[in-house]
């Protein structure tokens, strides 16, 4: 069963709050605003079943709208394209394992989203390149992760990205496991703080 289904059965409500969407966000630390994917999804959730398409043309439609927006709005979240070029919420607590792995990554993907509200009533999309969105507490605590705990603490989803680059710095052509995660259950004393 996907993962999306499998977190759809254990989380799905009728009328899924701000709060409550933002909750699942902040438990799941990397979620999909509404791509398929290697993650959960928050369009699929809210919608309490898989979106064949678009999920503007989704019944819930609305109601996945406000709740990506909300959760788009929140401090504690950073909005990219990590996951497979697609909208990625990243919980600010797996920020520094981003970070501590952003040269394995492609950095045109972690530049930080914003949607602005012009005074003429126009949204617009201000994209703030990777690393100027990031905090310096948030720098400091990646210096103290290894590569092999920032992966762990990020999930299995980052060596199966094409958001991985190579040893030679160039982006994957095809998503395939790279050496950052040897996958073993101890978890540094940095790492472990970090979780939280």
């Amino acid at each position: 069963m996907a993962l999306s289904l499998i977190v759809l059965e254990s989380e799905s409500q009728n009328t899924m709050t701000p709060e409550a969407a933002r909750r699942f966000v902040k438990k799941w630390g990397v979620v999909l605003e509404g791509g398929r994917g290697p993650i959960p999804n928050l369009a699929e959730t809210v919608a309490g079943e898989s979106i064949r398409g678009s999920w503007w043309g989704h019944p819930k439609g609305q109601e996945i709208f406000w709740l990506s927006r909300s959760v788009r709005e929140w401090r504690e979240v950073l909005v990219c394209r990590v996951v497979s070029g697609k909208v990625t919420y990243v919980h600010r607590r797996l920020w520094p394992a981003l970070v501590r792995l952003a040269p394995r990554l492609d950095s045109v993907r972690l530049a930080a989203l914003h949607e602005v509200h012009t005074a003429a009533g126009r949204h617009e999309l201000q994209i703030i390149p990777f690393p100027r969105w990031v905090p310096p507490d948030v720098r400091k605590a990646a210096k103290r992760l290894t590569e092999a705990d920032a992966a762990r603490m990020l999930g299995d989803w980052v060596t199966h990205t094409s958001s991985i680059r190579s040893s030679s710095g160039q982006p994957n052509r095809r998503s395939q496991p790279t050496k950052v995660q040897p996958r073993t259950e101890k978890v540094s004393r940095s790492a472990a703080r970090l979780r939280g």
